[in-house]
């Protein structure tokens, strides 16, 4: 999709860089596949806020579109009926119908076309659009919506323009480099979808202005050192000064440069090279 400019009649529309959305096929979903979805705002059933500094509420009601990131029916031929926008993920969505008539969304590969032909399998030819076991997947292909665990449905590489390259065989394990420049084991029993994702151009979109994000359900965050001591360990203060501490949270929990992710995961394990270029001390080396 090409990016679209604007003039600029108003100083919000000088730097706003939007996706054109004019080569989508349909302007409404499949009605047996949307269901409703509530906006809680980070309010309990009570109304009061229950998430500390989640800046989430109000925009423009959604729809929830069932994807299928399981892609189970073996050996049945789908034709793509649409290609859609969906206001719950970056990338695009498309409609599918199987031979047998069930109809399901799946993530929309770049570049798939209306009427072309997708099948799922453990061994299937490695067209885009096609899911099948990683482990028959040849090298230097690019993946998508990849499962952690077999059956387990996709969960790597699912935003606008991700992909993720095979690079080799490890035993009972396949090698992938990740978007984040991780290197993972996976199973070579867990699934895998053929092409990179739709929607290349997601990064070069600029909002423009802030009424445009209040509209995607995003709120203002009001920053620790506009706040009262009582409300935060870096407010107060006159003129806004800086505290003589490392910035932190509400709980004073440093914020900048601390590790979220737990030490002893399980997933671990499988990480073969981190995303900061760091070997793994329990996985072994990469091997193509």
């Amino acid at each position: 999709m090409p990016i679209k400019t604007f003039q600029p009649r108003t100083p919000s529309l000088r730097f706003t860089q939007l996706v054109d959305y004019s080569e989508l096929t349909a302007s409404k979903p499949e009605k047996s596949l949307v269901r409703g979805k509530h906006s809680s705002g980070g309010r309990n059933n009570r109304g009061r806020v229950s998430t500390l500094n989640v800046k989430r509420g109000g925009g423009h009601k959604r729809r929830y579109r069932d994807v299928d990131f399981k892609r189970r029916k073996d050996g049945i031929v789908a034709r793509v009926k649409t290609v859609e926008y969906d206001p719950n993920r970056s990338c695009f969505i498309s409609l599918v119908a199987y031979e047998d008539g069930e109809k399901c969304y799946i993530l929309s590969p770049h570049g798939i076309k209306i009427g072309a032909k997708i099948v799922s399998g453990a061994r299937t030819e490695p067209d885009p659009g096609n899911c099948m076991e990683i482990g028959y997947i040849p090298q230097g292909l690019q993946v998508h919506n990849i499962e952690m665990r077999p059956g387990q449905g996709g969960k790597i590489a699912r935003g606008a323009g991700a992909y993720a390259t095979v690079q080799g065989r490890d035993g009972d394990h396949v090698i992938v480099l990740l978007p984040s420049g991780e290197s993972r084991k996976v199973n070579y029993r867990c699934r895998a979808t053929l092409g990179q994702l739709s929607n290349l151009d997601h990064f070069n979109v600029h909002i423009g202005k802030a009424g445009r994000h209040r509209w995607m359900g995003k709120r203002p965050r009001v920053s620790g050192n506009s706040k009262n001591p009582c409300d935060h360990p870096m407010g107060g203060g006159n003129d806004h000064t800086g505290g003589g501490r490392q910035p932190c949270d509400a709980f004073g929990r440093i914020t900048k440069g601390r590790r979220t992710r737990k030490p002893r995961k399980p997933s671990n394990s499988m990480i073969v090279r981190s995303r900061r270029g760091r070997m793994s001390i329990v996985g072994p080396t990469a091997t193509a």
